[in-house]
């Protein structure tokens, strides 16, 4: 890898990068029963570190925020104690650590979370989804919609977790406002049904996304707070409407996040190159850009475009925990084994060898 712009250094709120790469978010399936990160992330992370920018896996703000089995939270204090191993496993090898604060909503059923409650959403309508429970595969029932001070709650959820992982030593979090979870339901016109201030029109689908991260952003500093969208992503039943919809949706949402000075904006990017570009120059601080299929050849091109600050890495990091060396030097790249990537233990985990010693 050649091209120099990867390796510029980077300022990103409170946090100075050695180069333009980053670890992107990756559910890994292997907390603890309790939700607390185990001993195995703590190496998973430190492995990682030289990517500056460590972007965690999916992590509950609260009960209610649980779809999957064995993911972790960053609502307990065996929660932040899990946490704080990793952010010094991370800190000792040079990077820095933003906890994604992840609430499913609908995408959950009763026997993966710890009160086995009903799933929440916006509106009482199913995502007709398969989950894996410990019985084995479930469909997702219907959630219980959230009553306005079940939104207040959940905001407040959102404020603590944020509280948390900064006292677990985290640089700072991310929402995860994007694939199908929660904030994503709120904005989605098929998912939110509501006629009170949080449905209708897209001011109104852009309200609780909008006041999650005003509130994250006023307990831990907006330089401490990412958030991430996915425009027009059709995961988890969402269907956003047309092009001139997403647009205007996500138009209104990026307008009203910019003036809250966050520290970034990550976009899961899905094609609609016109939008991205409208989006970059709406937003005043650093854009992180992930796109399906990028190759190794194309890791700086949205770089190159001016369309990103950063570009986040995924299964490319996942296999080579070494990634940063191995772009640098050419080197050849590790395969990612599928067969691992939710299996639990090590395999696939923290067991992908890194490059020999010279």
């Amino acid at each position: 890898m050649t091209r120099s712009s990867l390796w510029q250094p980077f300022t990103l709120g409170r946090v100075k990068l050695p180069h333009r790469l980053a670890l992107a978010p990756m559910t890994r399936g292997r907390a603890n029963p309790d939700g607390s990160p185990g001993p195995l992330a703590a190496t998973y992370y430190g492995q990682r570190a030289s990517l500056g920018l460590l972007i965690s896996e999916g992590t509950q703000p609260s009960e209610d925020g649980q779809g999957y089995l064995n993911t972790p939270g960053i609502h307990t204090a065996a929660h932040v104690e899990g946490w704080r191993e990793v952010a010094q496993a991370v800190h000792a090898g040079g990077g820095a650590l933003f906890i994604q604060l992840m609430h499913v909503g609908r995408i959950s059923h009763p026997d993966n979370t710890p009160h086995h409650r009903q799933p929440v959403a916006p509106s009482a309508i199913s995502a007709d989804q398969d989950v894996m429970t410990p019985t084995g595969p479930r469909r997702t029932p219907v959630p219980r919609e959230l009553s306005g001070q079940d939104i207040q709650s959940t905001i407040d959820a959102f404020r603590g977790a944020a509280a948390s992982a900064t006292a677990a030593g985290a640089d700072g979090v991310e929402i995860h406002g994007a694939n199908g979870y929660l904030l994503h339901q709120f904005l989605s016109p098929n998912v939110n049904h509501r006629t009170d201030s949080y449905g209708g029109s897209v001011e109104n689908r852009s309200r609780f996304v909008i006041e999650v991260a005003r509130a994250v952003a006023e307990e831990i500093g907006p330089d401490r707070v990412g958030i991430r969208l996915s425009p027009a992503m059709p995961l988890g039943g969402i269907d956003e409407g047309d092009t001139g919809s997403v647009r205007a949706q996500y138009r209104h949402l990026v307008g009203g996040l910019a003036t809250l000075n966050l520290a970034y904006l990550h976009l899961h990017h899905v094609g609609d190159d016109e939008l991205l570009r409208t989006l970059r120059d709406m937003w005043p601080t650093a854009v992180l850009v992930v796109r399906y299929g990028r190759t190794r050849d194309g890791i700086a091109d949205d770089i190159d475009a001016g369309l990103a600050d950063i570009a986040p890495l995924g299964r490319f990091a996942l296999a080579n925990p070494d990634i940063v060396e191995r772009l640098r030097l050419d080197a050849p790249l590790n395969e990612l084994d599928p067969t691992t990537l939710y299996s639990g233990g090590e395999a696939g985990y923290t067991d992908y060898p890194a490059l020999p010693l010279p």
